[in-house]
């Protein structure tokens, strides 16, 4: 039977919605009252209440307000708890992090378990073996030098692992260490690879024979082995399996750092059956892989650039590495000339460019180009992104503002005793999120994952009001690798704080985790901020990380994740058979 609502309810419910933005009176599908909600709209920063229609944000307001907007769906009460929009984690690497959850995990905050320790390494890998004996290829994730010569050799995993492939990601991402049976799989012989970038990653003994590690490009070798080996159905499983786990901590969109068509075909595979219920917008690009313009990549751009660019799934996005992240001095990929020459041509046909920068030379040489790429094809929305930067001289951070560049970091990487530079003869300060911050620039925040573990966007908010030192003798002994970053790979907060003055506000934090975040991305018109017309894409805290002390931020839990106007996490739910905890619900 239809439900009359007098006039004077009506009426009262229109003039109530005028005042929160002029929305029609209409129900709603879910209503959030009693919140201490931190929107990150500059004219209202501050709500109590929320109403959600469909997949998106129908009102915000006081509760009293809201209380008198006409809902036919659940009301979740609240109770003080502190909702911010969900986290825009602008740099992960989905595909990578799906192998490391699904695979072994030898670096994790509690302890790293190296190459020094053997005896231990082997007999966990003997044990996850023995338990995914139906895998045709193991993975797992590890601390362990990729700055030759001290890198580790395949006879340690073949003792472990002798009939089945074995690879272990750096918690770098920017190496492998692998075991005989993976370097038969992968075709790596005693010969030189066709490819020069890649057999230059490949590191051999004085005979030519392949030690078991691959750096930076060399792993594409391997990367494109496992990809023919495994199933695309393990894949996507694997994948749908990463996803809830991103909502665990609160992340509801990525961009992928590292993909192609393949992998995008993954995300699609999950969306088409309903059970995506992370936002991707994917790059093509993979780990220092210099780019060919070769009609076969242009195709797969098109293609992708055609058939993807929904709410779930997008890309129109190519990554490059100017550098790498291997040895004492990272790589150089590319000349300045070659670099420029892709990028003037992947921006006249339209696409986003971002690039990977771990050395300030590399930065510089980075601005450079955008600025003439600008000067070239003239201004439009191009969202030009450096990743990383942490490594910055101070004439060009003012540039990021000048020329529109957004620049995407990692709180979790900070922070070593003289943070992420390695030159110890000129001691430039990195990790200047306050400088930047200061110059206008859009800074987003990302996690990298799985190059940091979990992806916590607490851990790098307090980190990001914080800047504490961090060391873990679990790793003290790998040259060049890995960083001591915040909670990662047995890390220890020491007491002592890296360049305070570079220190941030909880309320900047948030912001780059959301809306810097979702700016850089190309998808501010869709989340980001908790506004009208905007997808209902939010959190529910376990405590307000805006007003505890700042070396208990960390500690923040997610409640619940709302995505879409849909409960994909849920704390209070029982664990389900993935072993990931929380109630997952459908898109």
């Amino acid at each position: 039977m239809k439900t009359y609502t007098p006039l004077w309810q009506r009426r009262l419910c229109a003039l109530a919605l005028v005042l929160i933005w002029g929305n029609p009176c209409r129900a709603s599908d879910m209503l959030l009252l009693h919140g201490h909600i931190f929107t990150g709209d500059d004219q209202r920063p501050w709500a109590e209440a929320i109403a959600i229609k469909g997949s998106l944000i129908e009102a915000v307001g006081t509760d009293a307000e809201l209380t008198l907007h006409p809902h036919h769906g659940p009301v979740m009460d609240l109770r003080g708890r502190t909702v911010i929009p969900g986290i825009v984690d602008a740099h992960v690497h989905t595909l990578y992090g799906a192998y490391a959850l699904h695979g072994l995990n030898l670096s994790t905050p509690e302890a790293s378990i190296t190459d020094d320790k053997a005896q231990l390494l082997i007999e966990r890998l003997q044990a996850y073996a023995q338990a995914h004996a139906a895998d045709p290829v193991l993975f797992a994730r590890a601390d362990f030098s990729a700055t030759p010569p001290s890198t580790p050799r395949k006879d340690l995993l073949d003792r472990a692992v002798p009939d089945r492939p074995l690879v272990i990601h750096n918690s770098s991402e920017h190496a492998l260490w692998v075991n005989s049976a993976a370097l038969r799989m992968a075709g790596i012989t005693d010969r030189p690879v066709a490819d020069e970038a890649e057999e230059r990653g490949i590191i051999r003994d004085a005979s030519g024979r392949p030690s078991g590690v691959l750096l930076e490009a060399g792993m594409e070798v391997m990367e494109r082995a496992v990809a023919r080996e495994v199933p695309f159905e393990a894949m996507r499983d694997m994948v749908k399996q990463a996803t809830r786990y991103l909502n665990s901590f609160g992340i509801t969109t990525v961009v992928n750092a590292t993909g192609n068509l393949e992998e995008i075909r993954l995300y699609a595979a999950l969306r088409d059956r309903g059970e995506l219920t992370v936002r991707t917008r994917t790059a093509f690009g993979a780990v220092a892989v210099p780019h060919r313009l070769t009609p076969e990549f242009l195709r797969d751009l098109e293609e992708a650039r055609k058939l993807y660019h929904d709410e779930w799934v997008s890309a129109n996005l190519v990554k490059f590495f100017a550098d790498g992240a291997t040895g004492l001095i990272p790589p150089l990929v590319y000349t300045p000339a070659a670099y420029e020459a892709l990028v003037m041509e992947l921006d006249r046909l339209g696409f986003q460019i971002m690039t990977h920068a771990a050395r300030n030379d590399s930065v510089h040489m980075i601005l450079d180009t955008y600025e003439r790429v600008e000067q070239a094809h003239g201004p439009r929305d191009r969202r030009l992104r450096i990743e990383h930067a942490d490594l910055t001289d101070a004439a060009d951070i003012k540039r990021f503002a000048e020329l529109g560049v957004s620049v995407v970091m990692q709180p979790t990487f900070c922070c070593a005793e003289q943070g992420l530079n390695y030159d110890f003869e000129h001691p430039l300060p990195t990790d200047r999120w306050k400088s930047f911050e200061t110059s206008g620039a859009t800074l987003g925040f990302a996690s990298d994952w799985p190059c940091t573990w979990p992806p916590d966007p607490f851990v790098g908010i307090q980190e990001a009001t914080t800047r504490q030192v961090w060391q873990s003798p679990d790793t003290a002994g790998i040259a060049g690798n890995p960083l001591d970053g915040a909670a990662n790979g047995g890390a220890r907060a020491t007491g002592a704080v890296y360049t305070p003055e570079e220190r941030i506000s909880v309320a900047e934090a948030v912001e780059a985790y959301t809306k810097g975040s979702a700016y850089a991305s190309f998808m501010d018109d869709m989340v980001g901020t908790l506004q009208v017309g905007k997808k209902a894409d939010l959190l529910v805290l376990s405590q307000d990380p805006f007003s505890v002390a700042p070396g208990m931020i960390a500690k923040t839990r997610v409640l619940t994740t709302i995505v879409g106007g849909r409960v994909v996490y849920d704390v209070a739910a029982p664990v389900p058979a993935d072993g990931v905890s929380g109630r997952k619900t459908k898109r």
